[in-house]
């Protein structure tokens, strides 16, 4: 009777520091949904801290294995570890529960540093963390407390402890349950108010429209990636953790820095005052392995940034300008620094607030963002962007150059294999199509070729050229043989260089190879 009545006192402890936590964080998230903001939470906040301490290869990792679910798989680690920490935390607290109190709050305050260390942080961003760790440290206590042993022999047993104990736990899974719902339904109404304020708005036509497509610039074979890449199926990698939602009526982008002779605030009513353009571009990752997903084709309408950056008083680097670098920060404190001399010299720099004829998606940096054609995203695509400095890259490192990638990531020339997929089967004697798309953003696409089991390169027929700041598609008929066979492209680009056959990895500035297949052939 002791041995069971000892065991159900352990598995009802290590309930209750389950309970404890599940309290601590449902109050933490409601103080920071109501009084603060919801990215001062400590799953946000710890999470958010992890991913900038996360080294590049594993963070890598990550985005190839989980790819857009990563955020989803951090936060679910995040609360697997909590949880376990919890039941350990309440088993021990039977014996030691004034020291498990006090490191569940010393806890609580490595979650407050974290909130408050973050590059957006507020003012207040410590205090649910805080706040929840003590929370956590006293329903501990108290839970515990009931399952002391009573004075009496026989009590425990007889039933009168479980009750106790019970009616303490339900009435704090009660009030946890309350709390962490308020949370949600606050953040949801915040975030339902910005979403319609989003359907609402309407982005007038672009003075300076994009060119009317080519008509033979869309191939119609299945299997091939889209020209014109959906807005729900474009690529995302970024570092937050929760999407920003952001107030277009009280958003401002600042520019200010090194040779900016007029420092400007803008609201987003002063861009809808602009003349938009509209631009179809071409964005890729860095972090986009050969023969990768993350890449993509969509229509853009924005202002023209160097317009915006001349009327600030900027010259460019070419003509004597102080700044070579402008870092572009967004509201959650992401930095990226794009080469000033790419903004100025021609191409279509944008800082776009629309994206394939609707404003921004939440996801892709509604309600503006930078689109700089043919430098990889992490120097130029900065999302939910706020603030434009002028300043040189010997002054200021942004985020990821901070982390061991390059400086300036000009894109590099590539081309994927989209169908036939990996480990097809095929049939022998029948035409297949061998097709995909080439890409070489601000250079352009000149030849693409295919081979078969090492033997000679033949061309394939490109599809009609948009711009050279677009992907282009491509494909070859292939009457197969019985067999296994390995299918590789490779592309050449406008200025004559073929993409080479030695692999890298994305680090620091972006993977290199030949894109290849290996199907079966019956």
């Amino acid at each position: 009777m002791r041995d069971r009545d000892r065991l159900l006192r352990g598995a009802l402890a290590a309930l209750a520091g389950l309970l404890a936590v599940a309290a601590g964080l449902a109050v933490a998230e409601l103080l920071a949904a109501v009084a603060v903001r919801r990215e001062a939470g400590p799953v946000t906040a710890v999470g958010g801290a992890a991913i900038d301490r996360t080294p590049t290869p594993v963070k890598d990792w990550a985005i190839r294995t989980f790819g857009d679910q990563d955020k989803l798989v951090l936060r679910l680690g995040i609360l697997a570890v909590l949880a376990l920490l919890a039941l350990l935390a309440g088993v021990l607290a039977r014996r030691w529960r004034r020291l498990v109190a006090g490191v569940a709050v010393a806890f609580g305050g490595v979650g407050a540093l974290a909130a408050a260390e973050r590059p957006d942080a507020g003012g207040w961003d410590f205090l649910p963390s805080l706040l929840g760790a003590v929370v956590a440290a006293g329903t501990l206590w108290a839970l515990v407390g009931a399952l002391a042993p009573p004075a009496s022999p026989g009590i425990w047993a007889g039933g009168a402890g479980r009750r106790r104990f019970l009616l303490a736990a339900g009435a704090v899974a009660v009030a946890s349950s309350g709390a962490g719902l308020l949370a949600r339904w606050r953040n949801a109404a915040d975030a339902a108010e910005v979403a319609a304020s989003r359907e609402a708005l309407r982005l007038p036509p672009p003075a300076s429209p994009a060119p009317p497509l080519p008509p033979g610039a869309a191939l119609d074979i299945p299997g091939v990636a889209p020209f014109r890449t959906p807005n729900g199926d474009f690529y995302r990698v970024d570092t937050a953790l929760t999407v920003p939602r952001v107030d277009v009526d009280t958003w401002r982008l600042r520019i200010h820095g090194r040779g900016v002779s007029r420092p400007v605030t803008l609201s987003f009513a002063d861009l809808l005052a602009h003349e938009l353009v509209e631009r179809r571009i071409t964005l890729t990752c860095v972090s986009n392995e050969v023969g990768g997903p993350y890449v993509g084709n969509a229509s853009w309408l924005g202002v023209p940034l160097p317009e915006l950056l001349r009327a600030a008083g900027v010259r460019p680097p070419q003509q004597g300008g102080e700044a070579d670098q402008l870092v572009a920060r967004s509201v959650d404190g992401m930095t990226l620094g794009t080469p000033l001399s790419a903004v100025f010299d021609g191409r279509d720099a944008l800082l776009a607030i629309g994206m394939n004829g609707e404003p921004l998606p939440f996801e892709h940096g509604y309600p503006a963002r930078m689109v700089v054609p043919g430098l990889y995203g992490y120097v130029s695509a900065c999302k939910w962007l706020e603030e434009l400095e002028l300043t040189t890259f010997g002054d200021f490192d942004p985020y990821w150059v901070r982390r061991g990638w390059a400086v300036e990531a000009p894109i590099k020339t590539q081309s994927r294999i989209d169908t036939p997929r990996g480990f097809a089967d095929l049939r022998a004697g029948e035409t297949v199509p061998v097709a995909g798309v080439a890409w070489a953003q601000h250079t352009g696409i000149d030849r693409v070729e295919v081979r078969v089991d090492e033997g000679p390169w033949e061309e394939a027929e490109l599809a009609d050229e948009d711009s050279v700041d677009t992907w282009r598609q491509w494909h070859w008929r292939w009457t197969p043989e019985a067999g296994s066979h390995r299918i590789e492209v490779r592309a050449t680009d406008r200025e004559g260089a073929t993409q080479t056959a030695d692999r890298q990895g994305t680090v620091p500035d972006g993977a290199t190879g030949r894109h290849s297949v290996v199907v079966r052939v019956d």
